[in-house]
């Protein structure tokens, strides 16, 4: 009977083995952009976008999203709901929101990012804004997190 067992959870095991995913590392290459090649009228558009997110947390009114400016799941994610909920606890822990400030651009195979310190009334605050443009010049991912002095790539995928 125990050997009956053993058998069952060794079939099991080999039965569950996970496989493995081949991923391209060419996808997942980052670069960072010379401020000569960056796109002007694509970092202005990242930035009022971006701003556009973050001054709702100060006035309480969000303009939509339209599809010139951004991916549908962009503009299904970004509702007036989330907002609020997010914004009541950036106004509690950070202050008022101030302006964006760009640390950097940086490029992968079918992405732009552009990386704001987020600037707000606590000296405490110490927020990161990535807008992601994908290759039709629509944001595609708008992110919140701590800032981190050093750019940390892992945190994209």
């Amino acid at each position: 009977m125990k050997k009956a067992g053993l058998i069952i959870c060794l079939l099991l095991l080999i039965g569950c083995k996970s496989k493995t995913v081949s991923r391209s590392t060419e996808d997942i290459k980052i670069k960072k952009v010379l401020a000569a090649e960056i796109n002007s009228n694509q970092q202005n558009k990242a930035y009022s976008l971006g701003k556009r997110v973050l001054e709702t947390c100060n006035t309480s009114k969000f303009k939509p999203f339209n599809e010139t400016e951004v991916t549908k799941s962009v503009m299904e994610n970004t509702t007036e709901e989330r907002l609020t909920k997010t914004c009541l606890r950036f106004r509690q822990y950070y202050g008022s929101f101030i302006d964006l400030k760009l640390d950097g651009v940086y490029k992968t195979k079918h992405e732009t990012i552009y990386r704001y310190h987020a600037l707000y009334t606590k000296k405490v605050a110490n927020k990161e804004l990535r807008i992601f443009v994908n290759e039709e010049n629509l944001v595609s991912a708008i992110k919140s997190m701590d800032w981190d002095e050093k750019f940390d790539a892992k945190i994209i995928e």
